[in-house]
Formats: C-alpha cells, structure tokens, sequence
C-alpha cells in the first residue's frame, strides 16, 4: 500500500476500521500532542469514511476551549495534561459528531515540556461512548518511553487505536484533585 506512515500504524488503523465497520460503530479522535497522526492512519484506508466521522486536533488550550467546549476551569485547575481534560475532549468530540465513540489523547511528546510530575512521554487517553452515564469517565493516563518526540507520539497514536476497538476501554478513572 502506497502510505507515508509507519506499517504498523496502518496495520492497527485497518483492525480498527474492520472492528468498527463489523459492529456498526462510528469513530471520532480528539489529538493534541499526536497533531492527527490517528486520523492520518485512520483516513490512509481507502473507505474509511463509513467508519470514521471525524478528526479534531486541538493544539493549544485556546482550541480545546474553542472546538471541543472544554470549560477553562477545568484546563486551569487541571492543566492541558489530565484526565480532567482529556474526559472533556472525548465527550466534546462525541457532542460534535455522529460517532458512537471518541477517544481523545494529549500529553507531552518533547523534547521539552516535561516537569517532574509529567515528565516527557506522558499522555492521557479517555474513551467516551454514546448514550454511557456521562459520570463513567473512562480514561488513563500513560508513560511511554521518552525515544523521541516521534517516538511518543507514535506510541501514543497505537494506543489510541487501541481504545477505539470495540470492546476495548481503559481504566476508569478518578478526575484529579487540584
């Protein structure tokens, strides 16, 4: 197949599409720090539109604000970096498409950007599903291995696939305290 991306991205983009098309289910991402890297993967399978609803890469806060309606409490108290915020994302896509589920990721690919609390290579998935309570916050976050920027992100975009499978969900989760 004529792709830019890594194999195995394609390859889980595929399981994906195949999964979803199976059990009737639309899919929506919410990126940050992947910058779309899960829909470039999801749209490199030629009909992938029947799956895929959309794509929204929300960069910087103001976009998260904007674009998804996360509340600029809960990116003040919580940072752009959380599960708070990611919660946000995933239901924010939700509300803005036709998806039956959404995953939403953001963290911190480097080479900066880390603290010692969310050293380089943390990400924070959420998965929301349509008509689940909307309290079942389903989200988690991670650690990968800081092998670059490209690297995480990479790692990151795999994951993400992985939480769109049907069937498939992360831990739920307790929304941080400030």
């Amino acid at each position: 197949m004529d792709t830019i991306l890594p194999p195995e991205l394609v390859a889980a983009a595929r399981k994906v599409l195949d999964a979803n098309r199976a059990a009737g289910r639309r899919v929506a991402v919410a990126e940050s720090c992947t910058g779309g890297l899960v829909s470039a993967a999801l749209t490199e399978i030629p009909g992938s539109s029947d799956v895929f609803d959309a794509g929204f890469v929300t960069y910087s806060n103001e976009a998260k604000h904007d674009v998804l309606k996360v509340g600029s409490d809960v990116l003040e108290t919580f940072g752009s970096v959380s599960i708070a915020v990611a919660w946000s994302m995933a239901r924010g896509a939700l509300e803005r498409t036709h998806a039956d589920v959404a995953v939403a990721i953001t963290g911190i690919a480097g080479p900066d950007g880390g603290s010692e609390k969310k050293p380089v290579g943390t990400v924070v998935f959420a998965q929301a599903m349509r008509g689940a309570d909307p309290d079942h916050i389903v989200a988690d976050a991670r650690h990968f291995e800081n092998n670059g920027r490209a690297g995480v992100r990479l790692q990151a975009a795999l994951c993400a696939l992985e939480l769109l499978m049907p069937g498939a969900s992360a831990p739920e989760a307790d929304v941080e305290s400030p």
